[in-house]
């Protein structure tokens, strides 16, 4: 099924190091900074050459700077040379690091961190920006899309997002689900393929385990129905039931199938039911309601 002509196409054109990164004096810092930081998030360094921890944060900064793609910008000040504002704000150390939004200093820190804290610090300051990203923009408008229905709104919503962001796990993990969900196993691989390497998100994860749940999922269910019909203690056959339910999107009667399974015994093949719950548990999503659900009702059988 074809949701979309083409949800790659070519990324626009992102800011350049130059745009968001720069060096200011102490001549510059009302324009740079202050000014600067009333339309745009600014973060300054405050570094000197002779400072070994200054060598250290100076990459990650710029590294998660160039990683928000235009949020928030990075304005480098040598102290060494330019004394005046770090003594108006009495830097007692260095590197020590300012976030400036609309003309004042909101947040900062002093001495190196690692790369993850930094990254989160340039991350929580590039939401406080004005107004939502472009893409966050086209993301809500997905799930909008989604929330009533239009299947295809979302796909373009996904791929506009994806045009600008290629490697936005949202977006990719939202189109991944739209071609699975349409039965498109193999394009739904592919667009998840479009992560980048080591990505770690629950979304992303979910559609994987959707995947592979609908890969080693049986097609028809006519035979499986017929011997539990004919024995309601048929766990394997009603372990096959609830695998085809999932993988046609029915998760949550899938998950009564399984939660039936275990009622009768729980201990059937090395608990083979519960290791399928918690499966379609993953797939649906860690949050989704019927993993919600679907825990309630195991927690009831197992501590009743």
């Amino acid at each position: 099924m074809t949701l979309i002509g083409d949800i790659q196409g070519q990324t626009p054109g992102q800011p350049g190091a130059g745009d968001l990164i720069k060096d200011a004096t102490d001549a510059t810092f009302m324009a740079d900074v202050v000014e600067a930081s009333k339309t745009q998030p600014v973060i300054v360094d405050f570094w000197a050459p002779w400072c070994g921890p200054c060598r250290q944060l100076g990459p990650a900064l710029e590294k998660a700077v160039t990683a928000a793609k235009g949020a928030v910008k990075l304005v480098k000040v040598d102290i060494d040379r330019n004394p005046a504002y770090a003594g108006q704000l009495r830097v007692q150390s260095i590197p020590a690091v300012f976030a400036f939004v609309d003309g004042r200093p909101v947040d900062g820190f002093m001495g190196a961190l690692p790369d993850s804290q930094v990254k989160q610090f340039v991350d929580g300051l590039a939401k406080q920006g004005a107004g939502a990203s472009p893409v966050d923009e086209l993301l809500d408008m997905a799930r909008e899309s989604l929330e009533l229905g239009d299947m295809g709104g979302a796909a373009q919503a996904y791929a506009q997002a994806l045009q600008t962001d290629p490697g936005n796990v949202k977006a990719i993990s939202g189109m991944a689900r739209l071609y699975q969900q349409a039965g498109d196993l193999e394009r739904a691989a592919e667009v998840l393929e479009m992560a980048p390497e080591g990505a770690k998100d629950p979304d992303i994860d979910a559609v994987r385990a959707a995947l592979a749940l609908a890969a080693e999922a049986p097609s028809e269910t006519a035979e499986f129905e017929r011997r539990l019909a004919a024995d309601p203690d048929d766990h394997e056959a009603r372990l096959e039931y609830a695998k085809a339910l999932a993988a046609s999107g029915r998760m949550m009667e899938a998950v009564d199938q399984l939660i039936d399974s275990i009622a009768r015994d729980r201990e059937w093949n090395d608990q083979a039911a519960r290791k399928q719950l918690l499966t379609v548990f993953e797939a649906a999503g860690p949050v989704s309601d019927v993993a919600k659900q679907g825990r309630r009702k195991l927690s009831a059988i197992l501590f009743s």
